[in-house]
């Protein structure tokens, strides 16, 4: 996830489409999972590469302890740069977690001074899968080769349609598509494929980072909303304050300086709401099944919690789509085929977008480290009931191994 200054920021395609053109077969061998036992029986050692200080790798060290289980060995993402890799015993399953939130990592991959700053994703996305394919032996909850994908909005929005899930229509999508120079290309695809709104989106980004939900009128006024801080230098900061830009030149500056990193455009879904604000779901998805569930709803198009979004009632989501003649059962499953994608990963987060009236679905993102929902336990009938979202996948890799004969009590606190 990106550092932010707390300073002042209908059409489903992909359903009936052929193959993407330059996409690989992924081959009928099935879903290769990660081997998670010990050659006794017992649960092989887990290791996280992830950034110690940041509360995802204390969560889930918290829920492999409650589980009974060895704590986690713990390798910061700053030690993989500096080593230039990582070395993982055959016996030991390797978690990875989000390097973000760490001025020093974001500082080495972004190569920008200041880690508030909108520009450098192409380079964190190059210095980031270049740190994964760099860890070696282990065995893995978080397939390289799926993480490229899913760190690249393009390709994974391509992956998506090719499997028939619902997803937005996206002139962008797939690696065969063209790319996107700046505003003068945005401009023509909106004409061409009749989009007077869209979401303007880096195709490395994460948290909302430099997206523009873009708005045009006939008369030819234009509208964009985005966190995205532009200083009077030229320069993009990333901004907790969500604001708006009239002036189409403002607008053309900020896509023009994002362009080189790489863009993917959206068209933009009407939305259902919930008390009159703009609703969507987080889905998380782990070994193939949807556990956990958070409306998250907003005033404005990015639903962010960090933005200003706020938490929505699940319940009532359930009960609009059932009243809608939807069933609940069916969009979960929507959440599920979008994970399919990805079956050499253990946990996505899916990011669900219902329609207006809450009968259709689709797919905006899936997220690789999209499972930080605190204090968030499972969906009733999903296994998970009673689990956060790092609980349950222990529990997975417990449920994979046959035996446990390494595990010791969980620790009780005293009255």
């Amino acid at each position: 996830m990106p550092i932010f200054r707390p300073r002042h920021p209908e059409d489903f395609h992909g359903l009936n489409d052929g193959p993407e053109p330059g996409t690989a077969p992924r081959g009928d061998e099935g879903p290769r999972r990660p081997a998670t036992a010990h050659r006794d029986g017992g649960p092989a050692r887990l290791v996280v590469v992830g950034n110690p200080e940041n509360r995802r790798v204390t969560l889930f060290t918290d829920a492999v302890r409650a589980a009974g289980l060895p704590a986690p060995r713990v390798v910061p993402w700053i030690r993989v740069l500096r080593e230039g890799g990582a070395d993982f015993a055959p016996g030991e399953t390797v978690r990875l977690d989000s390097p973000g939130e760490n001025p020093d990592v974001d500082r080495r991959w972004r190569g920008t001074g200041d880690p508030t700053r909108v520009e450098g994703s192409a380079r964190w996305y190059a210095g980031f899968m270049a740190a994964v394919r760099g860890l070696r032996g282990g065995a893995r909850l978080d397939d390289p080769d799926e993480l490229a994908v899913l760190f690249d909005k393009r390709h994974c929005h391509g992956v998506l349609r090719t499997a028939g899930v619902p997803v937005p229509f996206s002139p962008t999508s797939g690696r065969a598509a063209a790319s996107v120079r700046g505003w003068d290309d945005v401009r023509a695809l909106m004409r061409e494929h009749r989009m007077p709104r869209l979401f303007v989106k880096l195709a490395h980004g994460s948290s909302a980072s430099g997206v523009l939900a873009v708005e045009s009128a006939g008369d030819g006024r234009i509208r964009a909303t985005t966190s995205v801080e532009l200083a009077p230098d030229g320069t993009l900061f990333n901004s907790l304050k969500v604001r708006r830009y009239e002036r189409e030149r403002d607008i053309a500056a900020i896509v023009d300086t994002l362009a080189p990193d790489g863009l993917h455009l959206e068209r933009w879904l009407p939305k259902a709401s919930q008390h009159g604000r703009a609703a969507d779901l987080r889905v998380v998805v782990v070994d193939g099944r949807a556990t956990h569930a958070v409306v998250r709803t907003s005033t404005s198009p990015m639903t962010n919690l960090h933005l200003g979004g706020s938490r929505g009632d699940l319940a009532l989501a359930r009960q609009d789509v059932e009243a809608a003649g939807a069933r609940w059962a069916d969009v979960l499953q929507v959440c599920e085929r979008a994970a399919a994608c990805f079956p050499r990963t253990l946990c996505v987060g899916v990011d669900l977008l219902p329609a207006t009236g809450w009968r259709r679905v689709a797919v905006g993102e899936v997220n690789a480290f999209g499972d930080l929902l605190p204090r968030l336990t499972g969906l009733p009938g999903s296994g998970a009931e009673g689990l956060d979202t790092y609980a349950a996948q222990v529990a997975a890799l417990v449920r994979r191994a046959p035996h446990h004969p390494h595990r010791t009590e969980p620790a009780h606190d005293g009255a």
